[in-house]
């Protein structure tokens, strides 16, 4: 029910299902493409409870809810209407209008987004098989052994297929069609055709020397090992998909069904191996090698550029850049050392993390910072980006240091990635290699990572700034002895809460606490703390005083049935107020005139952890006025002045 009600609350944030074109998520975030991102309420969504920030990249509005976005997605699925087939691939109504680079961005989250879940699985299964194998727990001739390996090894290898059909959704196309397309090119028997001498050789004495084993009417074939490869079924299934949109304009509908993805895979297969994938295999080797030669140059210096930025690129979506070069790296070169560099970046995030944990006052950003630190020890650190590190300014900033040391020793130690594998510490065994095992290079790795994660913690404890705008109170348990005084957040009559015309304040089922009837559309706070509930109809507004004494001001009877109509908030949920601030404004006369009583509980909701709660005994008050005079019990002093000196601080 949370994630269902959190994703109505989003989706009508965003504008209503109208106003969007797709939605998909990845490990983290809900992925929108809206028609019209002005419609977005974005500060409104930044402060809903359980929505970690808002990021606007790649021609997409991203909604970063944390680990628990497949459920929220599932809901927000179901309640827009939106099916699995709409997600990326709206060919009129949803295409990306933004800059090249945009939808470079927006194209590659697309084929790979869908498929991060079973990725990672599978690497983290490929990396354990590599690491048990080191340890000598298994051999590598073993059934066990090839068992895990096939298991693991089994996406890598069919890669073409799995991404023909995302690549077809994303282009607009059927995605089984992208499915047989990739089929073929990794089909068994095709392999058996190259033994034995070639019929002749194209292209001999160049770089791009082939040999042709087969013919197609006549054309040569030049035959490539297209398993694991990205860029080839890439570009076949772009072009797929127009060719079958061509088919389906000219094809009758009667025979439709089955003459166009006929005619698109006797147009496509036979060209993506006669052309496609020849050039794109060519062109992905290049890549392949062209990235390792920039690397070489200086492997710390980019070893130190991309750790201190990667955590940039995350925040603005430009990592997907890097995804389709890495990917590439492995098909071509058997190894990548692009991701290898960066993995310290979220290490580096996770001991600044802690460093905050640890040494923060702030009982809330302490509460916040567990659960952070946890996801982020697994890989997931969005939260701890958006949430702690980021706001902190200084912490974030240190991270990005450390995680750039840390990139440039990995650098300096050569350190490969072997497998596209898991995140966090699950990520380590993709970092071993396939014959050394656990070489000079994956020790130096290890001690890399530790390096950042404890410069992450120590310069965040010790330099970071945590406390800086936390000033810190002395000690003091008067405050509680001599009781609490909750002042009046309005200017009119008391009425006892007995005489309110609803039954579950009367019968102080909600809380004990006095009424008001007002003279004046003005809620001031009637204590300084925080606003822990502020209803999206405005009438109801909760506090908890830095003393620890919950609130509730609700303006009004059933004036939840306004929807915010007559009413202006000053405030929004979670923000720090102080005693006399102005939190909400209303009118008295239209609502009154809407039928509605305007005779407005001052509820305390936690009355059972006080020793009295007296109310004023004057027949009218003023804002600020006393109002409520709260006794905390003898064996609640201590934990009331911890409370003051906490939750001020």
């Amino acid at each position: 029910m949370k994630h269902k009600e959190l994703a109505k609350e989003i989706l009508e944030l965003v504008g209503g299902k109208k106003n969007v074109n797709s939605v998909f998520h990845c490990i983290t975030r809900l992925r929108f493409k809206l028609k019209d991102e002005a419609k977005a309420k974005t500060e409104e969504l930044k402060n809903l409870d359980g929505v970690v920030t808002v990021m606007k990249s790649g021609g997409q509005y991203q909604v970063v809810i944390g680990n628990h976005v497949p459920e929220v997605y599932k809901e927000v699925a179901a309640i827009g209407g939106f099916s699995s087939n709409q997600s990326e691939t709206d060919e009129e109504e949803g295409r990306d209008k933004g800059n090249l680079m945009s939808r470079f961005i927006d194209l590659i989250s697309g084929i790979f987004t869908p498929i991060l879940g079973v990725l990672v699985a599978a690497g983290m299964i490929k990396g354990f098989t590599a690491l048990f194998v080191a340890l000598g727990w298994i051999n590598n001739t073993g059934g066990t052994y090839q068992i895990l390996n096939a298991t693991g090894d089994a996406l890598f290898y069919f890669l073409p297929v799995i991404l023909g059909y995302t690549a077809m959704k994303k282009f607009g196309g059927t995605p089984f069609l992208g499915i047989v397309i990739g089929s073929a090119l990794v089909y068994p028997n095709l392999s058996t055709l190259t033994v034995g001498e070639p019929l002749y050789t194209l292209f001999a004495g160049t770089l791009f020397e082939s040999p042709v084993f087969i013919e197609f009417l006549g054309i040569p074939v030049i035959l490539m090992t297209y398993s694991s490869s990205v860029i080839p079924i890439i570009l076949a299934s772009f072009f797929a998909a127009k060719v079958e949109r061509g088919f389906a304009k000219v094809v009758p509908s009667v025979v439709k069904a089955f003459l166009v993805p006929t005619l698109t895979l006797l147009v496509v297969v036979p060209l993506t191996f006669i052309l496609i994938g020849p050039i794109a295999t060519w062109a992905a080797n290049f890549v392949g090698q062209g990235t390792i030669w920039v690397y070489d140059l200086s492997p710390i210096i980019a070893g130190l550029f991309l750790g201190a930025f990667w955590q940039v690129f995350v925040i603005f979506g430009l990592h997907w850049g890097l995804v389709p070069v890495a990917f590439n790296n492995l098909a071509t070169q058997g190894y990548d050392p692009i991701l290898a560099m960066i993995f310290a970046a979220s290490f580096a995030q996770t001991g600044a993390v802690l460093g905050v944990w640890l040494k923060t006052r702030n009982q809330k950003l302490k509460t916040l910072s567990a659960p952070a630190f946890i996801s982020a020890i697994f890989g997931v650190t969005e939260p701890a980006i958006y949430g702690i590190t980021l706001p902190k300014k200084k912490p974030f900033i240190i991270s990005c240091i450390a995680a750039g040391i840390g990139g440039g020793l990995i650098g300096f130690f050569g350190t490969k990635l072997h497998v596209m594998g898991g995140l966090g510490v699950f990520g380590f065994p993709s970092f071993i290699h396939p014959e050394e095992g656990m070489n000079t290079a994956f020790w130096g790795f290890l001690g890399a990572i530790l390096l950042a994660t404890i410069l992450g913690f120590v310069l965040t404890y010790f330099f970071g700034g945590v406390n800086k705008d936390e000033a810190p109170l002395e000690k003091n348990d008067s405050t509680a002895k001599q009781g609490v005084t909750i002042n009046s957040p309005l200017k009119g009559q008391i009425v006892p809460l007995s005489e309110v015309p609803d039954q579950v304040f009367a019968s102080e089922a909600m809380g004990k606490g006095i009424a008001i009837l007002p003279t004046e559309g003005r809620v001031v706070a009637p204590v300084s703390g925080t606003i822990t509930t502020l209803f999206k109809t405005k009438h109801a507004i909760g506090l908890t005083s830095d003393e620890g004494v919950d609130i509730l001001v609700h303006v009004g009877i059933d004036t939840v049935q306004l929807d915010g109509k007559h009413f202006a908030a000053h405030i929004k949920q979670g923000d720090r107020v102080n005693a006399g601030d102005l939190l909400v404004e209303f009118q008295i006369e239209k609502i009154k005139e809407a039928g509605y009583e305007v005779v407005t509980p001052i509820i305390i909701t936690n009355h059972s952890n006080f020793a009295s709660i007296e109310g004023t005994t004057v027949k009218a008050v003023n804002a600020n006025d006393p109002l409520i005079k709260i006794k905390v019990p003898e064996e609640k002093h201590a934990e009331a002045s911890e409370n003051i000196a906490d939750v001020r601080a």
